[in-house]
């Protein structure tokens, strides 16, 4: 991982910050006013240090995020190098031993980011946690889930657009998961979560051949094969207001959406199931197709913005 030089920050900190601490990496693009909110946020849950990595954004929310005094540094990448990658150079300028990595349309409650290093901390043997995620209505995000087998992969593709109470997508989103407790899942959101510095650095942090999309997976599956565990830890909270940028291009991220879950597909196939892949590929191809009329027809019609499936 490369680090761009960081600007807007001194040599120490804030005030009273230990090294060693929990850091905060904030990837952002075009998000308005949300990102300033995020950063209070992250403060106000112990944030040690926030780094905001900004993707080329025009629209004033880096300003704003700065102007609250908050921001220990800012990384510019010059173009929009995507998620995983902003990531990347976020978390290599940061000093903290764990590190939250979110997206700027998130905001965690008070309790969540010392509850998070507290199940680290409390079992060795995970290397990355995530929050239960909710939308602003209150309703449970699945940000926990499963790597789906091939015929609950299928069924939740095929059906999970028009019918999402489907068995298939209930099993891959881990929907009867209890909202109490922490629980070992294959992967979480990459909208926010909490990862060890030794084991981010281990896998070598995310994989920046994914633009957007399926990054956390990827990672999330790289960490289980050096024997990580990931856990889903639900007396944390964060609220997620998704699309607010993906908004501005719904149709190139749906691409990038498809074009990611192919990638993370091919990568992971092993043995017979690498026969499958042509069909895996057909059938991302009509998935896709699917999603765009779905995007185009639904009811806020073409301004919807295209949601993690």
């Amino acid at each position: 991982m490369t680090a761009e030089r960081p600007t807007g920050a001194g040599e120490t900190g804030r005030a009273g910050r230990r090294p060693g601490g929990t850091a905060a990496v904030v990837v952002n693009y075009e998000s308005g006013p949300l990102l300033a909110r995020c950063v209070v946020a992250l403060v106000v849950a112990a944030a040690d240090e926030v780094v905001v990595v900004d993707n080329g954004s025009s629209d004033g929310s880096l300003a704003a995020a700065e102007a609250t005094g908050l921001v220990d540094a800012v990384v510019r990448p010059g173009r929009n190098v995507g998620y995983g990658a902003g990531a990347n150079r976020g978390v290599a300028v940061t000093r903290g031993d764990v590190v939250l990595v979110c997206n700027p349309d998130v905001e965690v409650s008070p309790e969540a980011l010392v509850r998070l290093v507290d199940a680290l901390d409390r079992d060795p043997g995970l290397g990355l946690v995530g929050p239960l995620i909710r939308a602003t209505t209150g309703e449970r995000y699945p940000s926990a889930r499963r790597f789906p087998s091939l015929l609950d992969a299928a069924g939740h593709a095929l059906l999970g657009l028009f019918a999402p109470d489907n068995r298939f997508t209930r099993a891959y989103r881990m929907d009867d998961l209890a909202e109490s407790g922490t629980y070992d899942v294959d992967w979480v959101s990459g909208a926010c979560f909490v990862v060890r510095r030794g084991a981010f650095e281990q896998v070598g942090g995310f994989d920046e051949s994914y633009f957007m999309y399926a990054e956390d997976v990827d990672l999330c599956w790289r960490l289980g094969r050096r024997g990580w565990r990931i856990g889903y830890v639900t007396d944390a909270e964060a609220v997620h207001v998704q699309g607010v940028s993906t908004a501005r291009h719904p149709y190139a991220m749906l691409v990038h959406h498809h074009v990611s879950l192919f990638r993370f597909a091919a990568r992971s196939s092993t043995g017979w199931r690498r026969l499958a892949l042509p069909a895996v590929a057909a059938g991302l191809a009509v998935r896709a197709a699917l999603a765009f009329v779905h995007h185009w027809a639904g009811p806020e019609g073409r301004h919807r913005s295209p949601h993690r499936p």
